[in-house]
């Protein structure tokens, strides 16, 4: 086997548990090393290190897939990590039938990604080493897991970097374009063909079910209260009742009003609505993410609690405020109290701001507000140069979705932008904050959940961060 031999001055990022080596890490190769075939890797001083597949042609030379010597990584060799895999999400996930199976570096197996839903497996070669086994990954899924498909979803960019072409197609068996699985006792169907990434982003499952506190407590706001009143024959019952006296029918009088923004396919609509929300708005940009989402809103019978947007989240947020700020503006004409604008103006001696005139409709839509606001974006910071864009991003969808949230309710936030690392996503919201007169009290800090475990040392698996703030005005 050929030999890659590393520098005696580079990191020793190795020996804590990083699988990248670097092309610049490279002292010398001896032998002659297959394009995606294996190589042993040795110190300055030749000591044996690691095995790892090897690729001239990317920046990531090698990536490590063993500590101790592996001649190949054959079908015996896939399948015995494929059972290491499975065993972890058995005992972590107990019943559920649907979530990432192999998570590349976590689970040692660099370049890889498997996915499961239910009896059928999408499957993700992201590099040379991983494509060039294509047929042993799936004679290894056939004998561990003996699903009834399997379909490869390698479109996406990063094979390009290792000199591949972008791939689909069914490997294995029947591959159904929908398939239908459940999620914290959700069903949910899912597009394996033509949804983002594998279909579905197992990530957030443990985050989707933690906003259930945030579901329920909300009924005493609209002067509703449990009141004991008698029925017939004389019998007490606890019941719901209104300022009027009336007994409240509807069963989510507690529940919260929620907006979801880049719902893709609903999933925290599903969450809230499962929890106890009154009424979900249910957003996204794409046509096709909001079918999807009605189609999973009808399979769980929650039509009724939930309203679907098709519009950009940055455009209907900024409309909503806007809407909101005129309406306050309109209330102090009509009070007979000066804005904070007219105010500051005649402060300074400059010259006033023009009054709405309020015999006219409003000029700006929207003007709601929720008690719950979600925001669940895509990657802005797809790279490290992409990072100050990404600021900006953040910065106002937080902004305006944290105006958007009642007296004392909450925001829920997410980035899974790798390059937005923890510290900069926080100062970044603690800037929107301070901006929109907001003080935030963190409830919740999350992480992607047991199905994408964090080697340590690794931060490029450190991707997603996920926050439960409540918002106040200062």
């Amino acid at each position: 086997m050929a030999s890659v031999i590393l520098q005696r001055s580079r990191k020793k990022r190795l020996e804590a548990g990083h699988p990248w080596i670097y092309g610049n890490e490279v002292e010398t190769v001896e032998g002659n090393p297959v394009e995606g075939g294996l190589v042993d890797v040795l110190s300055h001083q030749r000591k044996y290190l690691a095995t790892g597949y090897y690729n001239p042609a990317s920046q990531i030379r090698i990536r490590v897939v063993s500590h101790s010597p592996l001649m190949e990584m054959d079908t015996a060799f896939f399948a015995d990590r494929f059972a290491r895999c499975l065993h972890h999400r058995e005992r972590f996930l107990g019943e559920e039938n649907a979530y990432r199976l192999v998570y590349g570096e976590a689970d040692f197996l660099p370049g890889l990604i498997v996915d499961r839903f239910g009896d059928v497996l999408v499957v993700q070669l992201l590099t040379l080493g991983m494509d060039k086994r294509r047929a042993e990954i799936v004679e290894a899924l056939v004998q561990v897991l003996k699903p009834k498909g399997i379909y490869e979803r390698s479109d996406v960019g990063v094979r390009e970097l290792e000199g591949l072409e972008l791939q689909t197609g069914v490997l294995y068996g029947e591959c159904p374009r929908h398939v239908t699985v459940t999620e914290n006792g959700l069903k949910l169907i899912v597009d394996i063909e033509q949804g983002q990434k594998t279909g579905y982003f197992f990530d957030q499952r443990e985050n989707r079910a933690s906003i259930a506190p945030l579901m329920t407590g909300w009924g005493a706001r609209s002067g509703i209260t449990l009141q004991e009143v008698k029925g017939e024959h004389g019998l007490s019952r606890t019941v719901p009742v209104n300022k009027s006296g009336k007994e409240v029918a509807f069963p989510y009088w507690d529940g919260a009003t929620v907006l979801e923004c880049f719902s893709h396919t609903g999933s925290f609509t599903l969450n809230a609505c499962k929890y106890g929300a009154k009424k979900v708005t249910c957003l996204d940009v794409s046509a096709h993410a909001i079918e999807s989402a009605k189609a999973n809103v009808e399979l769980n019978g929650f039509s009724d609690r939930v309203e679907f947007v098709v519009d950009d989240a940055f455009q209907y947020l900024r409309s909503q405020v806007k809407g909101l700020e005129e309406r306050a503006e309109r209330a102090a004409v009509n009070a007979g109290v000066a804005s904070p604008d007219q105010s500051a103006a005649n402060a300074g001696g400059g010259k006033s701001a023009s009054k709405p005139d309020t015999s006219k409709p409003m000029t700006a839509g929207g003007g709601r507000t929720w008690d719950v606001v979600i925001l669940d974006p895509p990657a802005f910071a797809k790279t490290k140069s992409a990072v100050k864009g990404a600021c900006r991003g953040y910065k106002d969808i937080n902004l305006h979705g944290m105006k958007l949230v009642n007296e004392g309710g909450y925001l829920v936030t997410a980035s899974c932008s790798y390059h937005m690392r923890p510290e900069l996503f926080l100062q970044t919201i603690a800037e929107a904050a301070e901006d929109a007169g907001k003080v935030l009290r963190l409830i919740e800090w999350r992480a992607a959940g047991k199905d994408h475990p964090q080697i340590l040392g690794v931060d490029e698996g450190h991707y997603l961060k996920f926050a439960i703030f409540e918002v106040t005005s200062r």
